[in-house]
């Protein structure tokens, strides 16, 4: 019963940690936007489906993986620029527009994926062998490893960036005041270029983290963006110590209902957080962000 606990909690910690990095896109263009991307879920198909084809096209994983990641940046960028930018400009788009916006280039991103790479399962090569290792019991295969450490070194890149860099302090002003920060001579529009760059490139990075375990298709970032959404709920909506914590936390409960409970619920667990979290904890574990406008 030990080694099952360990082997379910892995399982979980491992997924959680992919379900944190997608929570924590939704945080940065929330803060810069207080729109929900629903398009997240695609960077993470972008990144995976772009580190197996450059692998296939013979660049070195080495190589290909960091290229994946900036390829969905670009990807991000993009997205702001041609489709978010245009409706902001007219000033009728409403937070229902933008999220309108961002569900319409999910679905373009899908099909322009499915036309791209096909419909077919792709893998992508484990980092570092493929060989289980024992731990306490529990069987764990090294990729989880690099998912673990990917996105611990991810979030603390990003606690520095944020709190150390005069970018990072100009996108934590505009969240907390945009009009403030327009007067302070910020370029909030570069900004949002900037957070849909940055969650992009964290899908991305959760894309590639995961693809050598579960594989990618054109499709997978449709669960794995309602998961990560459903973990950004969990933590608080735009709060990034929540993302982290929410990500992990829902990892460990649909791991351990889908091992002592039924499989069968895995998927439906995210769905019945987010419930949970509309009906009695609206503000998440560590409670939304909340900004006063001027």
């Amino acid at each position: 019963m030990g080694s099952d606990w360990l082997q379910f909690v892995a399982g979980g910690l491992t997924a959680g940690a992919i379900y944190a990095l997608v929570a924590l896109g939704y945080s940065i263009v929330y803060n810069a936007s207080h729109a929900i991307n629903f398009a997240q879920g695609e960077f993470v198909m972008v990144g995976g489906m772009a580190a197996v084809a450059l692998v296939a096209a013979g660049l070195p994983l080495l190589l290909a993986v960091p290229l994946a990641v900036l390829a969905a940046g670009v990807v991000g960028v993009l997205v702001e620029k041609l489709a978010l930018e245009p409706a902001q400009r007219s000033g009728r788009a409403d937070v229902v527009t933008l999220i309108i916006i961002t569900i319409g280039v999910a679905l373009f991103l899908r099909g322009l994926a499915q036309v791209v790479w096909g419909k077919g399962i792709h893998a992508l090569p484990a980092f570092s062998g493929s060989e289980p290792l024992a731990l306490l019991g529990a069987t764990i295969v090294p990729q989880s490893l690099w998912v673990l450490a990917g996105t611990t070194l991810a979030v603390l890149g990003l606690g520095w960036f944020f709190g150390r860099t005069l970018t990072g302090k100009a996108m934590r002003a505009t969240a907390h005041n945009p009009l403030a920060a327009r007067l302070m001579g910020i370029d909030t529009r570069a900004v949002m270029r900037l957070s849909f760059a940055l969650a992009a490139a964290l899908g991305a990075l959760g894309g590639v983290l995961t693809a050598p375990i579960t594989f990618t298709t054109y499709d997978v970032g449709v669960m794995l963006g309602l998961k990560g959404f459903a973990a950004a709920m969990l933590g608080g909506l735009g709060s990034f110590a929540g993302a982290v914590a929410g990500g992990l936390l829902l990892g460990l409960v649909e791991s351990l209902g889908a091992g002592f409970v039924s499989s069968a619920y895995k998927d439906a667990i995210a769905f019945v957080v987010i419930l949970v979290v509309l009906f009695f904890l609206p503000g998440g574990l560590v409670g939304a962000r909340r900004s006063e406008r001027v």
